[in-house]
């Protein structure tokens, strides 16, 4: 049975408006069952966790159905799964947590690839302890991070390497796999970004050896909160700040006040309905989940090569999105367009995109794209063909 994109957009209320969206990997539209299950839980009963009465125990099922559902799309351990406000926050509570245990001169490695939200919580948290920063430069030319790049800054001292697994700009998939062996091999941690990954990739945290791997399930039609994951064995090596009275239970340690339900069953109503895509009709929400993405980066791959030819044939483009195993992203510019301005074009014709740094500081600065960076235009699970033709007839057309 192939992918119906037909019928998964019958799903997404947002796209009865007529709007064509590429702004995904700012954040995806979001399915009705989603709406449902934040919808439901709000409704109640509910009320904090607990044992004793009904509306504790409906929290407490929320939260754990939460951690199995995570747990099944990221191929870990639900008992190590944290849910935060945002990606953001939970790499600035952990940079926190990890830097009480660095020691001046010891060596934090970050990369010139990745979104700032796993750039700068570590270099702040190293600088405050007085640690090194290392810096991973990517190949400009093909957009590639390969392992000997990470090797030229690994060293004795490294403490950790945090990496993406896929570029929110360029897309690029560095095989981390193998960065992951070398990290080991150095006695480090290696803390990966999967927001942009977990949005169009299969994960499984064993397989690809993340220490870490946060995420954000807005990214894959879920409401807007984090999620961190980790073994809970290392995660019981931690001690994050925290209230006096609350749990030293791991993972609850980490999340800090009551947490939010309703984005829970959102979360876990998102996974499912990602499920839900498999065509195949696999046995278990796992290989189903496996199924599905596998689906989606077929369908996926099939626009962005419709999308990629087009732009290659004008000769006012420039198409930074280069590297060979990434994700169905596209980060352009056009001869004498401001990004803005072809944003502001796209979206008077009902065409969403997303355009400037996207908080890829550092990609666009090693670019020497700057502040204002370049157009993106991001696929999702509902995009199809019909969304690739208004996208392509509205861009402006190349200047005299």
């Amino acid at each position: 049975m192939a992918y119906d994109v037909a019928a998964v957009r019958s799903h997404y209320p947002a796209l009865a408006g007529g709007e064509a969206f590429f702004d995904g990997p700012g954040g995806t539209q979001v399915p009705q069952p989603v709406v449902d299950a934040v919808s439901r839980t709000l409704a109640g009963p509910i009320s904090n966790r607990g044992p004793l009465t009904a509306p504790q125990r409906a929290a407490d099922e929320v939260v754990h159905d939460c951690r199995q559902a995570v747990g099944d799309l990221l191929g870990t351990d639900p008992g190590g799964v944290v849910l935060g406000r945002s990606m953001t926050q939970l790499t600035y509570d952990l940079s926190r947590a990890l830097a009480t245990t660095w020691r001046p001169g010891e060596e934090i490695v970050v990369s010139r690839l990745d979104h700032d939200a796993n750039v700068r919580p570590w270099v702040q948290a190293a600088e405050r302890v007085g640690a090194v920063v290392r810096w991973i430069d990517f190949d400009v030319e093909t957009a590639e991070l390969r392992p000997d790049h990470l090797q030229a800054v690994l060293g004795d001292r490294t403490r950790l390497v945090a990496l993406t697994a896929a570029s929110n700009v360029l897309g690029t998939r560095p095989d981390v796999r193998a960065l992951a062996d070398l990290v080991h091999a150095a006695g480090a941690l290696l803390f990966v970004d999967g927001v942009h990954h977990a949005a169009h990739c299969s994960v499984d945290m064993g397989a690809l050896g993340a220490d870490f791997y946060v995420c954000s399930p807005y990214k894959f039609g879920g409401p807007h909160c984090g999620v961190l994951a980790a073994a809970p064995a290392l995660l019981e090596t931690l001690h994050p700040d925290k209230l006096l009275p609350s749990t030293e239970d791991v993972p609850e340690r980490f999340e800090l006040g009551t947490l939010p339900y309703e984005l829970m069953a959102g979360t876990t109503a998102a996974v499912d309905f990602l499920a839900t895509l498999d065509p195949t009709g696999a046995t278990g929400r796992r290989a189903r989940l496996e199924a599905a993405y596998a689906a989606m980066e077929v369908h996926e791959e099939v626009l962005r090569d419709r999308i990629e030819r087009a732009l290659l044939e004008r000769p006012d483009v420039t198409l930074w999105s280069r590297a060979g195993h990434r994700t169905s992203t596209l980060f352009f510019t056009l001869d004498g367009h401001a990004p803005a301005d072809v944003h502001a074009t796209l979206g008077t014709a009902g065409v969403s995109i997303s355009s400037g740094n996207c908080y890829a500081w550092e990609p666009c600065q090693a670019l020497g794209l700057g502040a204002e960076g370049a157009v993106r235009v991001g696929l999702a699970p509902y995009t199809d063909h019909d969304d690739v033709d208004r996208l392509l007839g509205a861009l402006p057309a190349p200047r005299e």
